[in-house]
């Protein structure tokens, strides 16, 4: 069928400036104007905006520590249906279905989970399966597990170390590659409690520093789009600025992301020794063009930390509210489940402040990307909101009326008066994670494109706006009017696929069966594992 929408102003930094014009679509995708024929069905915009379809970096959807939140806070959703004869968990109260729908409503067409344990690959893949209407991407966890560190303290050649990953990308599906509070987790298990970027691993006399550039250069070696996904050492604490600060000069010239960035925006002035060093952050990041950074920007209310941290989890036991928390102390990573309620006390009013600024002083909206870290600083479905926080100083300044004045005097906030346009939305939002992703096939309007494409009634109340989208077509079938889905479809999960070494594959084999007394099968799987008709769509590497 061919699509047409007219009248509506269209927002597209990729492809030349902002302005009226029609779109056309047909068969999933965007192409030029068809000479001598006419739109079997034409949408009038009037009124409103067209921009591509949005993509979410960085949001925990599916997974062990997903689900383990979800059966540690039973009160957070109603469980209303018996358990499913698919995915466990699938049809629960705030499902992984109604996930998809929910984010969909907002306009976003594809969404990445950040932290999958390759071990737990297959379930974490069902699951994301089990989430209608939006494609779906995973990272996979390196970074702990005994296999590359035994690599990286044996002195391995890199070409091995990049058979190693190259392996771990292909048979996990993933798009990839994470690396979280690197070699905590195994020192965690010695014993130790504090670990920093040049602290060593027992066991293995290897440093959170050589992990971190190990990984960074082999995942650039492969030509792995996205950089390496680094969770910092460190989160959370006061003092955790200089973490960052150390990690982000580790670049040294190669990409490297930094995750949710405002839990490392910690300083140690003041009387609570707790204070803001966003700006000092931000400035560095300025002058690093090899560096991009999620913020995971804090909101007020109830949420559950769900993480792979667990060293960082454990230290949080204590603020646990309500006092119920899981640590697991598994392969590799292990994690910990931690509910939380950002109040508007000190510590939250601070929190809130350093994302506002990381957001408002980071210059290029390229390379600053809007998260959450659902749901470690809020859910996802506060994204409208803090759409309008960034965008309007008055709505800026009446939330700061509200929160605790203290705090925000060891902050800059108050002294920013930068407002977002639509235009670096749309890049923070589409273009930019597009291209972080290596994905040429969306977060643009250009013909060749999916028809991925959000449509929002242009209104004063912006956080209305974005929260219900007015249209919302997901590769050219519509599936959300007037802010409802009104049409169901399934996504598809991205991937890269290398070809794995066939040594490497062997060498596997023989690991697996000797450690876990299991063969290799137990471990990857086929495409036919996820019962969808072609459940995955191919990313290519750089050349």
């Amino acid at each position: 069928m061919l699509i047409r929408l007219t009248g509506g102003e269209i927002i597209d930094p990729v492809n030349g400036a902002s302005g009226r014009r029609d779109l056309w679509f047909e068969d999933g995708f965007i192409i030029d104007k068809p000479e001598g024929r006419r739109a079997d069905k034409t949408h009038d915009l009037s009124g409103c905006i067209v921009m591509a379809g949005a993509i979410d970096i960085h949001s925990h959807i599916g997974g062990g520590n997903v689900n383990t939140a979800r059966l540690l806070l039973p009160e957070h959703h109603a469980a209303h249906l018996p358990r499913p004869a698919a995915t466990p968990l699938s049809n629960a109260g705030w499902s992984t279905f109604t996930t998809g729908c929910l984010y969909a409503q907002m306009g976003f067409t594809t969404v990445v989970e950040p932290a999958m344990s390759p071990y737990n690959a297959l379930h974490t893949h069902l699951e994301l399966s089990d989430i209608p209407i939006i494609d779906k991407a995973t990272l996979t966890i390196l970074g702990n597990d005994d296999f590359l560190l035994s690599l990286i303290r044996d002195k391995s050649s890199t070409d091995m170390v990049d058979d190693y990953v190259a392996w771990t990308l292909a048979s996990t599906n993933s798009l990839g590659v994470k690396v979280i509070n690197a070699g905590a987790a195994a020192a965690f298990k010695e014993n130790v409690r504090s670990f920093s970027f040049d602290d060593v691993v027992p066991a293995y006399g290897v440093s959170s520093r050589g992990i971190v550039k190990t990984l960074q250069a082999s995942v650039n070696r492969l030509g792995v789009p996205h950089p390496l996904h680094v969770h910092a050492n460190n989160l959370g604490l006061a003092g955790s600025a200089d973490t960052a600060s150390v990690t982000i000069d580790a670049a040294e010239g190669v990409p490297l992301h930094l995750a949710h960035l405002q839990f490392y925006g910690y300083g140690t002035e003041g009387k609570r020794k707790f204070s803001s060093e966003a700006a000092r952050l931000a400035e560095q990041v300025n002058n690093n063009p090899d560096v991009t950074i999620d913020v995971g920007q804090v909101m007020f209310g109830q949420t559950v930390t769900v993480s792979s941290d667990v060293t960082r989890q454990f230290l949080a036991i204590g603020n646990a509210d309500p006092k119920k928390t899981v640590i697991i102390d598994g392969d590799g990573n292990g994690g910990g489940i931690v509910p939380y309620r950002y109040r508007k006390n000190y510590y939250g009013s601070l929190q809130w402040a350093v994302g506002l600024e990381l957001f408002l002083l980071i210059d290029d909206p390229w390379r600053v990307f809007f998260t959450t870290d659902h749901p470690n600083g809020a859910p996802f479905t506060a994204y409208p909101d803090l759409f309008e926080l960034l965008m309007s100083r008055e709505a800026r300044d009446a939330k700061s009326a509200e929160l605790n004045a203290a705090a925000l005097e060891l902050t800059t906030l108050a002294s920013i008066r930068r407002e977002y346009t639509l235009e670096e939305i749309a890049i923070m939002t589409r273009a930019a994670p597009a291209r972080l992703l290596g994905l040429k096939d969306r977060g643009h309007l250009g013909p060749g494109a999916i028809a991925d494409i959000a449509v929002y009634r242009r209104g004063s109340d912006i956080a209305g706006m974005f929260r219900e989208a007015a249209l919302v077509f997901k590769n050219g079938d519509l599936v959300v009017e007037n802010g409802k889905v009104v049409h169901f479809r399934w996504g598809k999960a991205l991937r890269l696929k290398p070809t794995p070494d066939k040594a490497m594959v062997r060498r596997m084999q023989a690991y697996h069966e000797e450690r876990y007394g299991l063969s290799l099968d137990w471990f990857t799987f086929p495409d036919s594992a996820i019962e969808r008709d072609e459940p995955f769509a191919e990313v290519s590497c750089k050349s």
